[in-house]
């Protein structure tokens, strides 16, 4: 069963794990397979395998990562939620030739759908419906 509590660990396991850059075989215990769907700002990916695509690059594209979670606002239908995140991230990104990395700061503005699997929730649909810069941020 799903509760407010098990979802908002889920959002600060999720974010720690991405944080660190983890082994992918540890993020996808949080992810549905079959009906995974992920919208983010450069791709739309389906899956475990469209996942492992999406994260693969982006943990050699963005270094020195922070996220904060400011908000998990689930609506909870039995064994489904709907939910509102935003999260504060932080991440550094060097891009060839230049000399200087670049320091991105944003909040991101998220839909998720999760379901319970056993006593845990998993994510079954992540979309990122936006991102709002900070004063100063570099940008994607």
């Amino acid at each position: 069963m799903l509760t407010e509590e098990s979802i908002k660990e889920l959002a600060t396991e999720w974010y720690k794990k991405l944080d660190v850059h983890v082994p992918m075989v540890e993020v996808l215990p949080h992810l549905a397979d079959k009906e995974l769907e992920m919208v983010f700002p450069e791709a739309t990916v389906y899956g475990y395998a469209g996942f492992e695509g999406w994260f693969q690059r982006v943990i050699r594209i963005f270094f020195d990562e922070v996220h904060t979670v400011k908000v998990v606002e689930p609506v909870i239908t039995g064994d489904t939620a709907t939910v509102k995140v935003v999260v504060q991230w932080e991440a550094s990104v060097w891009n060839a030739p230049e000399a200087y990395s670049k320091r991105i700061k944003c909040d991101a503005f998220q839909t998720w759908e999760v379901k319970a699997q056993g006593d845990k929730a998993i994510i079954t649909k992540y979309i990122v419906d936006g991102l709002e810069y900070h004063e100063g941020s570099a940008t994607l």
